[in-house]
């Protein structure tokens, strides 16, 4: 990464990181202010934007992956109609935009679900949508780049949420823009992955980074790969995936099901009696606190995605697999069960050049992504 620094009548701020929230507010600052700022081997920044069905957030980075500016938040209303969903996010954009110390050359789109870079098409996304006679009918074939781009004019690029997580993280974290086969699972309500190959991973004349969306756009979904064909069902429909074991939801039922068969353990004090109340990262405190219940529902939760794992480094020989997603902050508890298990699953030449690390990026993975398809985007665009 390298250095940058800004110039103004109140201070000069040598080799400071541009990653410093500090350099951002003091050079932001500076430029609202209406003092002489200028930047010295500024490159040029974009707009990440990770747009779910709750909220919609956006931000600028620089080329380095370095915050550029203030990050903002709004309502997606999600489930208002596509016109008020492309209206909140084109507002959030603009926010960002304005807030940019320089103008930014493109934007990234970070969304959940199916979506076709090449048309700008949602195909499907269980996000968003409406009911309709007390059915929720969610996005099928639904145009987002053209409205879009009518209220921001920049160039726009847009893919899959955990396909653009898995972009920022190679490019900005953990797979540090050389690796030549890079896996990330992002483990959350669902389970989402991204898979980036460096031109080295493949035969034929190719070049990189190359994400694997599939032929018809809409594929390296790892997480509906069937780890066990008569096992839990999923809320895609179908039964055994990777989602039905690890997603949120089923790391929750599995504590609380322990607790309902009478098992002693720290969660009932730390939720109170209220099973509801449990989560992923409550069962991760009471594993700090040597809860043995909470632990043994990390080591199977891992033991179940150390077999997804398994077949990502069976299918794909990456040299790096990243964890990333909030269920990832249980780190070690679910991190070591999901490398043994991969060790045990995997074939053992490949495996033993793989390295299984948690994300760099978990809270921004989404709009950090979309900042590295804009500045991707941008390149391939000028071929």
């Amino acid at each position: 990464m390298y250095n940058l620094y800004a110039l103004n009548i109140d201070s000069v701020l040598h080799h400071e990181d541009t990653n410093s929230e500090n350099f951002v507010r003091r050079f932001v600052q500076a430029t609202a202010s209406g003092q002489n700022a200028k930047l010295v081997g500024v490159s040029n920044c974009v707009v990440g934007v990770d747009l779910g069905g709750t909220n919609v957030r956006a931000c600028a980075y620089f080329e380095n992956g370095a915050v550029a500016g203030k990050k903002f938040e709004n309502p997606s209303r999600g489930q208002d109609g596509v016109q008020a969903v492309i209206e909140a996010t084109a507002s959030t954009i603009q926010q960002a935009i304005s807030a940019a110390p320089t103008k930014p050359t493109a934007i990234g789109l970070a969304i959940p679900g199916h979506v076709n870079h090449t048309t700008g098409v949602v195909r499907w996304s269980p996000n968003f949508g409406r009911e309709v006679n007390g059915v929720f009918e969610p996005w099928k074939d639904v145009p987002v780049r053209e409205p879009l781009s009518k209220l921001v004019d920049l160039p726009l690029f847009m893919d899959n949420d955990a396909n653009m997580a898995a972009l920022g993280e190679y490019r900005f974290g953990t797979g540090n823009n050389d690796s030549n086969a890079f896996v990330m699972f992002t483990l959350g309500t669902g389970v989402g992955s991204g898979i980036i190959l460096s031109p080295d991973s493949v035969l034929g004349d190719a070049k990189g980074p190359l994400i694997v969306v599939g032929g018809n756009h809409g594929g390296a979904e790892l997480g509906h790969t069937i780890i066990n064909v008569d096992g839990l069902d999923c809320t895609a429909g179908t039964y055994g995936t990777l989602e039905a074991y690890c997603q949120r939801d089923a790391i929750i039922r599995r504590a609380q099901y322990k607790l309902v068969r009478g098992r002693q353990s720290l969660l009932n004090d730390l939720c109170e009696g209220d099973y509801s109340q449990i989560t992923p990262r409550l069962i991760s405190e009471a594993c700090d606190q040597g809860d043995l219940v909470s632990q043994e529902t990390f080591r199977e939760i891992g033991t179940f995605l150390g077999v997804g794992i398994a077949n990502a480094i069976n299918t794909f020989a990456p040299d790096i697999v990243a964890i990333g997603g909030q269920v990832s902050k249980a780190g070690k508890w679910l991190l070591e069960p999901a490398i043994l298990s991969a060790q045990n699953n995997a074939i053992s030449s490949l495996f033993n050049d793989c390295t299984i690390v948690p994300a760099q990026h978990v809270e921004d993975a989404g709009m950090l992504g979309g900042a590295a398809l804009a500045i991707e985007g941008t390149k391939w665009s000028k071929k």
